[in-house]
């Protein structure tokens, strides 16, 4: 069963911010510069965590992960935007 994440981060080197965002699009979609939204198996879930263990520096980087359960549709209208949208939902399937 999948399960909705939304990933934001913090990375203070210019080339592990760009391995970040360049690993976290392949799990998810680009809500901003530094957050994704991720619908996630449990065992991709494990896999995007170890994924960003080996990218980020944990004594000085920050990535947090928000479990917004398993309901997708509820998960994207619980998000409350001021300003520009968010951008539109992509169909179709994602191959990790």
């Amino acid at each position: 069963m999948r399960r909705c994440y939304l990933v934001c981060y913090d990375i203070r080197d210019p080339k592990r911010l760009r391995r970040t965002h360049k690993l976290m699009k392949a799990y998810g979609e680009a809500w901003q510069y530094s957050v994704f939204y991720c619908t996630l198996k449990p065992i991709d879930r494990v896999r995007l965590e170890n994924a960003l263990r080996e990218v980020v520096n944990l004594k000085v980087d920050q990535v947090l992960i928000v479990d917004l359960g398993a309901n997708e549709e509820t998960a994207r209208e619980s998000a409350t935007v001021l300003g520009s949208s968010l951008p539109e939902q992509e169909c179709g399937v994602v191959v990790i």
